[in-house]
C-alpha cells in the first residue's frame, strides 16, 4: 500500500508536469529566432549596435511580448541557476556540465547517460558517503568493498578505482568525505575519450568548491550529530582580498561509532583553495588538501550453509553481531594532494586550460572476518590479512578549445593531451590462527583470539609498481542545423606498466612490464525536434590493461594477455520538461570482453573467455515541479549477465553479483512555508546475488527516509533527518557470499547550520 501510495503521489505530479509543460511548449520561443541573435551580436561592431533603429524597435517589441513561460523564477536564490566550476546547477537540477565533454555543455546536448548530485541534493540528504549518495542514482550500486574504501558497481561493472577529482584519476582505495564537494557527476557507460582507461560502467566525479568573487566574505559552519555518538563540524568560508585574489578555505572533522557493534570512525580534512587573475583573460587556481581516515573495518556476517543445488541465504542474527576481532580490524588513510590550474581565453576566443594535481596516498587495512558459512553445528571460521598501498600519482591535461564556422556548420573542437606518472608499493601479510584456522560459534562470533601476520613469500603482494601515461585526444562537437548535433572523436593511450615482485618464491616473474597502445572511439548523434528536448544514439569504448585497475594482477604469464574491451551502445531521450526541471531515459547494451581468470588445468596461467553483457534501461528526474516543491530519483532495469565463463563457478549465463533486476529510488522536498520544509524519500531494491557464481540471495527491501528543515533566521537553519524512518530490516549489500552488510535501523541525525 505505500508503494501504492508513493506512486499516486508520483503520478499526480507527472500530470501536473505534462500539463505546464505543454503551456511552456507553446509559449516558448522559436528555436531558430535564439540561434541566430548570439551571433549577430558576436559580428556586428558595437557603434552600431549602440545607434542604430533597430535596436528601439527590438525593445518596443519586447514591451508588447507574451509573459514568460511559467513558472516563474521566484525571488529566493535557493531556485536561481548557480554557476560554479565549470557547471550550472538550480536545486536539485544540473544545466550544464564540462565532465561529459570536456566543454561546458548543456546537458540535454550530451549523449550520454549523466547524473548530477548538486550541492543542494546533498546537504538536503545529510550525507557524507559516495555509497549514500549513489543510492538515488539509478544502475548504480553501493558495493561493501570489504568495510574499507570506497566501491560502486555501475551498470553491472565493479570498480574501485573509477573515482575523479575535477577531471583526475582519484584511484587509491579509501573512504572519501564530501565536506569539499560543489556536485557529484555521474557519468554511465565508457567514456575514455575523457577520462582514459577504466570507467566500463562509468565514472563518478567529484567537483570541489571554487573561490566566489564576492566583495563581501562569506562563510557556512555547520553541525550535526545524532544517534551513535555521531558528532560533525564542518566550515567553509572565504572572499576575495582584492580584484584579483580570491580564497577559499573547506574544513571537516567527524567521529563517530554506527549501528553495528565495535564500529566508528574518525575523520577531518582542510582544503585551502586561491584563485589570481593575472589580466582579463588569464586566471590560476592553486588548491592543497589534506586528508585522514581512521576507521574500524567490518565485513558483515556470513550466510547460512545449504546443500548443494539449494540457493542460500544470509545468517539470521542482530544488526549489530559482529564477526571478527575489533581489536585487530583497523583501517587507516592519509592523502595529501595538490593542484594547480592555469586557464587563458585568446583574443581571438581560444581557450587553454592547462591542469596538473599530485597526489601522495598511504593506505593500510587489516581484518578478521567471516571465511566461511555456517555450517550445520552453528560453527564457522575465520580468516584475516592485512594490506598496504601506497602511491604517489601525478597527472597533468593541456586542453585547447576554440569555436568557428565551416560552411554553415558550428563547430566546437577540443585537441588536447594527459601525461601522467604513477608509482607505489604494495605489501599484504596473511593471518594465522593457533591450529591454522579459527573457529567460532555463530551466536557467539566475536574472537579476541591472537593471530599471526605474516607475508608468505609466494601469493602475498610484495612489489612496487610503476605506470608511465601518455594520451592525446581530439573531439568536435558539430551543429549541422538546429535540430541536429554530432559529436565525434577518438584518443590514444600509450600505457605503460610495470611490477617488480620481491617474494621470495614469486608466482610471477620477479619484473613483470606490459604496453599497451589504445584507441578508444566516441560518436554520438543529437536529434532535437524543440529545444527543450533531444534524442541521441552514443558508441563508445574503454579498455582496461591486463594489470586491473590497482595494478596487481601483473602475474600468471597476464603480461601477455590483451587489455579488457568495454563496448557500449546507448540510445536515450532527454527533456527539459520545465526549465528548472529535466527527465531522461536510455537504452543501452554493454559488452565487457577479454576478463582473465585463472585456467583451472594449469594455475600458472590464465584464460581471456571471460565476458558479460549488460543491457539495461533507466529513467531519471530532478528538478523543480513547482516552486516550492523539489523531486530526485530515478529508475533503472538492469540485466547483467555472464556470457563467457570467468571462473570454475561463475559460469555462461549467470547474474552478476550485487545487480537487482529493478531499483527505484525518488526523493521529494517541500517548502511548506517561508520557515517549514519537509523531505520525504522511497529506496526500493529487487533481490539480487552476493557473487556472480548465484549461490546467496539476497532479498529485496525498501526504505523510507524522511527529513524536517526549519528556518531559524535568515542565517541560520536547521534540519532533522532520519534515514529508514520505518525500522526496516534488510541487506543493503556485500562482498562475497559470507561478508553481507546488515542494513542500518532508524537512524536520526540533527544539523545546524550557519552562514556569515
Amino acid at each position: 500500500m505505500k508503494l501504492l501510495s508513493f506512486g499516486a503521489i508520483s503520478a499526480t505530479a507527472l500530470l501536473y508536469i505534462l500539463d505546464t509543460s505543454t503551456t511552456f511548449a507553446q509559449t516558448a520561443k522559436p528555436a531558430a529566432e535564439q540561434s541566430t541573435l548570439p551571433t549577430v551580436l558576436v559580428q556586428a561592431p558595437r557603434k552600431k549596435i549602440a545607434h542604430t533603429k533597430p535596436k528601439r524597435t527590438q525593445t518596443r517589441t519586447t514591451r508588447v511580448a507574451p509573459p514568460a513561460p511559467t513558472p516563474v523564477i521566484p525571488t529566493s536564490t535557493e531556485g536561481t541557476p548557480r554557476t560554479a566550476s565549470g557547471g550550472t546547477t538550480v536545486g536539485y537540477a544540473a544545466t550544464s556540465i564540462s565532465s561529459g565533454t570536456k566543454t561546458n555543455t548543456p546537458v540535454i546536448n550530451i549523449p550520454q547517460s549523466t547524473t548530477v548530485l548538486t550541492k543542494e541534493f546533498i546537504s538536503d540528504q545529510s550525507v557524507q558517503f559516495i555509497g549514500e549518495a549513489t543510492r538515488y542514482v539509478p544502475g548504480v550500486i553501493w558495493h561493501q568493498g570489504e568495510g574499507n574504501r570506497d566501491d560502486l558497481v555501475i551498470r553491472g561493472q565493479r570498480s574501485n578505482a573509477d573515482f575523479y577529482v575535477n577531471g583526475f584519476r582519484d584511484d587509491v582505495q579509501y573512504f572519501r568525505d564530501l565536506y569539499n564537494v560543489d556536485r557529484i557527476e555521474v557519468l554511465k557507460g565508457p567514456n575514455a575519450l575523457i577520462f582514459g582507461r577504466g570507467g566500463g560502467g562509468g565514472i563518478v566525479n567529484r567537483v570541489t568548491k571554487e573561490p566566489q568573487w564576492r566583495d563581501v566574505p562569506y562563510g557556512e559552519v555547520s553541525l550535526s550529530g545524532g544517534q551513535f555518538n555521531d558528532r560533525r563540524f564542518t566550515l567553509d568560508t572565504g572572499g576575495q582580498l582584492n580584484a584579483n585574489f580570491a580564497g577559499r578555505v573547506n574544513a571537516m572533522y567527524e567521529k563517530s561509532d554506527n549501528y553495528r557493534d565495535f564500529g566508528g570512525f574518525e575523520r577531518w580534512g582542510i582544503n585551502p583553495t586561491f584563485a589570481l587573475k593575472l589580466n582579463d583573460q588569464t586566471k590560476v587556481t592553486l588548491s592543497y588538501e589534506h586528508y585522514d581516515f581512521n576507521g574500524i573495518t567490518d565485513r558483515g556476517i556470513p550466510s547460512l550453509a545449504v546443500p548443494a543445488g539449494q540457493i542460500a541465504s544470509p545468517y539470521k542474527t542482530g544488526v549489530g553481531t559482529y564477526f571478527g576481532n575489533p581489536d585487530l580490524n583497523r583501517s587507516q588513510a592519509t592523502v595529501d594532494t595538490a593542484s594547480a590550474v592555469i586557464e587563458h581565453e585568446t583574443d581571438s576566443g581560444v581557450k587553454i586550460r592547462n591542469a596538473t594535481r599530485y597526489a601522495n596516498y598511504n593506505k593500510w587495512y587489516q581484518n578478521v572476518f567471516p571465511g566461511s558459512a555456517v555450517n550445520n553445528k552453528g560453527e564457522l571460521t575465520l580468516s584475516a590479512y592485512n594490506n598496504r598501498a601506497d602511491r604517489e600519482n601525478i597527472f597533468n591535461q593541456t586542453d585547447i578549445t576554440w569555436k568557428f564556422n565551416t560552411h554553415g556548420l558550428k563547430h566546437t573542437m577540443l585537441v588536447g593531451g594527459e601525461v601522467g606518472h604513477q608509482s607505489g608499493y604494495n605489501y599484504r601479510e596473511s593471518g594465522t590462527f593457533a591450529g591454522k584456522t579459527a573457529t567460532v560459534l555463530a551466536s557467539n562470533p566475536t574472537s579476541y583470539a591472537p593471530v599471526k601476520f605474516a607475508n608468505n613469500g609466494t601469493s602475498d603482494a610484495n612489489a612496487n609498481n610503476r605506470v608511465n601515461l601518455g594520451a592525446a585526444y581530439i573531439q568536435d562537437q558539430i551543429e549541422i542545423t538546429r535540430w541536429l548535433q554530432v559529436i565525434g572523436g577518438v584518443r590514444f593511450d600509450r600505457f605503460d606498466v610495470a611490477i617488480d615482485h620481491h617474494n621470495t618464491k614469486p608466482t610471477a616473474p620477479r619484473d613483470a612490464s606490459r604496453i599497451d597502445n589504445l584507441w578508444s572511439p566516441r560518436i554520438g548523434v543529437v536529434l532535437k525536434p524543440q529545444d527543450n528536448m533531444s534524442i541521441y544514439y552514443s558508441y563508445s569504448v574503454s579498455y582496461l590493461p591486463s594489470s586491473g585497475d590497482q595494478f596487481s594482477a601483473l602475474q600468471n604469464n597476464s603480461d601477455a594477455i590483451k587489455p579488457e574491451k568495454f563496448e557500449n551502445n546507448e540510445i536515450g531521450f532527454k527533456w527539459e520538461i520545465l526549465p528548472r526541471l529535466q527527465f531522461a531515459t536510455a537504452i543501452y547494451n554493454l559488452d565487457r570482453a577479454n576478463s582473465k581468470f585463472v585456467d583451472p588445468n594449469d594455475t600458472s596461467k590464465f584464460l581471456t573467455t571471460g565476458s558479460t553483457r549488460t543491457r539495461g534501461f533507466e529513467a531519471s528526474i530532478g528538478g523543480y515541479i513547482t516552486d516550492d516543491w523539489q523531486m530526485f530519483g530515478g529508475y533503472a532495469y538492469t540485466d547483467s549477465r555472464v556470457t563467457g565463463q570467468t571462473s570454475g563457478t561463475v559460469t555462461i549465463g549467470k547474474r552478476v553479483g550485487l545487480v537487482p533486476y529493478n531499483t527505484f529510488s525518488l526523493w521529494n522536498r517541500y517548502q511548506i512555508d517561508a520557515k517549514w520544509g519537509v523531505g520525504l524519500g522511497l529506496i526500493h531494491f529487487t533481490e539480487s546475488y552476493a557473487t556472480s557464481d548465484n549461490t546467496v540471495r539476497l532479498p529485496g527491501w525498501t526504505r523510507v527516509d524522511a527529513a524536517v528543515y526549519y528556518k531559524v533566521t535568515d542565517n541560520i537553519r536547521a534540519q532533522v533527518n532520519i534515514e529508514n524512518i520505518l525500522d526496516k530490516g534488510y541487506y543493503a549489500t556485500a562482498d562475497g557470499n559470507n561478508n553481507i552488510t546488515p542494513g542500518a535501523p532508524r537512524t536520526v541525525r540533527a544539523s545546524l547550520i550557519a552562514k556569515f
